[in-house]
């Protein structure tokens, strides 16, 4: 087989498989039909069908099976503006050829060997170009791609451990390194004279549960500080104020820049934070921010359209560590997260490969080697779609494309409050969530909102996933079923985009008022 040959015939092949024609619209969802289809030429669970399946078809066979049979049974979100479901981007053209690269050349970035490959340094620009279009100011020396929220939520985690249970040390242990890094969780905190470690949060995304458990402070350590019913996912910082006062217990405050349901945020204003900043010192509590699509609300042009946004994710700065999520809104492919704290020195004593002389780096140099900050000895080169968008679109133009998501978002939540001209009457026959809201005034990507009627708000994300033309999230929100659109995409024509969903939901109102259902 001519390798060259059939690699660049692939990519023609698979281009064509994902391509859309100029004009239509890409289905959210594959098709029964499709999907019945896939799956009928995967093995069953038989010796006999999986022997079967390991006798060689060849490369040929197996792309044409790949691109005929198994593409058209995948999820559209990359091929469309209208696929609203959890928090999910598609992934810009510079990006996905930016990724095939990486899959080219199928370097591991792991130890920094600035005289064999340049990825370690591509790798450190793209986070420092990321921190300027963050606005997130100087002396974030840790810094580092994961594999997504989850990941970077554990590194947060796993830092605030680290560091809250080695300030409390006797200074003779700490001069030697002790740490949870070195001694473990149980050994440090008795060292310590530490007998809980929790974390402090409001409506904390579930990843933040699961990264407790996997850092060994379990999921009952996660304690929720709601500011007051109508508002959960406000800090209540009185109550954690008194939290930190609790003795013998050491805390992470983890604040949500961006709830997942609403895409609220757990502080409103740079006063906010800087009070959690001197509570935090006061008491040696660490701050970590899951930052993972709110964060990008910091990027959104510096105009009184996006003040109030602006002014929500004011004082983030200031935490200790921050989550990124870059296959949500920065629209990079999965899977790519980032990670940033202040010293590096920090992942270090938790993440470094001991005692093995051979995933050295040469010298001494400020990039350090990426196997000895996070989770992955092997990795894949993630910063290269980052840096590709980065370059190419530029701080001007990640801010359109952010302000794009932001004008449609706002306004759906606009027509489904009755606050826009052309609301189709939306307001009779649905309702924004949370109670209280103002509409777009209130909005960032994210519209909670549920059908008035119970039938049809029982049936409603069904009715929209039916479809095919787009894609919603159902949840639950007081305890009753909701709809949530998250808006994340570049592909997004707001005009056009707004008016679909508009008249969709209409539609859909009528045609349950007419009877059919």
């Amino acid at each position: 087989m001519d390798a060259e040959a059939f690699l660049t015939a692939s990519y023609a092949r698979i281009r064509a498989s994902a391509a859309v024609p100029v004009g239509t619209y890409a289905p959210t969802l594959p098709s029964a039909s499709a999907l019945a289809a896939a799956r009928s030429t995967l093995p069953s669970s038989s010796p006999e069908e999986e022997e079967a399946s390991l006798r060689g078809i060849g490369a040929e066979a197996t792309l044409a099976r790949l691109t005929e049979t198994l593409a058209p049974a995948l999820e559209g979100h990359n091929r469309g503006g209208r696929y609203f479901g959890f928090v999910t981007g598609s992934a810009l053209p510079v990006a996905e050829a930016a990724d095939n690269l990486v899959s080219a050349f199928d370097n591991s970035v792991q130890v920094h060997l600035p005289d064999q490959s340049i990825s370690t340094e591509v790798e450190d620009a793209a986070l420092r170009l990321l921190l300027r279009v963050l606005d997130l100011g100087e002396g974030w020396h840790g810094r580092t791609f994961t594999t997504g929220a989850t990941a970077s939520n554990i590194l947060g985690l796993a830092c605030g451990r680290e560091a809250v249970v080695s300030a409390r040390l006797p200074p003779q242990a700490r001069e030697r390194g002790d740490g949870v890094g070195e001694l473990g969780i149980l050994g440090a905190c008795a060292a310590a004279g530490i007998r809980e470690i929790q974390v402090l949060t409001s409506m904390g995304h579930s990843s933040l549960s699961k990264a407790a458990s996997v850092v060994g402070l379990g999921r009952h350590a996660v304690k929720e500080l709601p500011h007051n019913e109508a508002e959960p996912w406000r800090l209540d910082l009185h109550a954690v104020e008194r939290e930190l006062q609790r003795k013998d217990i050491a805390s992470i405050i983890a604040v949500s820049a961006g709830e997942v349901n609403t895409g609220r945020f757990a502080t409103s204003s740079a006063e906010d934070l800087r009070r959690l900043r001197e509570l935090a010192d006061k008491y040696g509590a660490w701050i970590h921010v899951d930052g993972a699509f709110g964060i990008f609300a910091r990027a959104l042009p510096a105009t009184e359209e996006f003040a109030s946004l602006r002014e929500s994710t004011a004082g983030l700065e200031l935490a200790d560590s921050i989550t990124v999520d870059g296959h949500k809104l920065l629209n990079v492919p999965y899977d790519t997260g980032i990670f940033f704290t202040r010293e590096s020195a920090t992942l270090h004593a938790v993440f470094q490969n001991p005692n093995a002389v051979y995933l050295s780096a040469p010298g001494l140099s400020p990039i350090p080697s990426p196997l000895n900050i996070g989770l992955e000895n092997s990795r894949r080169f993630r910063a290269l779609p980052v840096y590709a968008v980065l370059l190419s679109e530029g701080r001007a133009g990640v801010a359109a494309m952010l302000a794009r998501m932001v004008r449609l978002a706002r306004g759906i939540a606009d027509a489904l409050a009755a606050a826009a001209a052309a609301d189709r009457g939306l307001r009779d026959a649905y309702e924004l969530l949370p109670a209280g809201s103002r509409g777009g005034a209130d909005t960032h990507v994210v519209v909670l909102f549920r059908a008035r009627d119970e039938g049809l708000n029982a049936a409603l994300v069904g009715k929209i996933q039916g479809s095919g033309e787009w894609y919603v999230s159902g949840t639950k929100w007081e305890g009753r079923p909701a709809c949530r659109i998250a808006v994340a995409s570049w592909r997004v024509n707001v005009e056009e985009d707004l008016e679909f969903v508009t008249g969709s939901l209409a539609k859909i109102a009528k045609d349950w008022r007419d009877g059919a259902r």
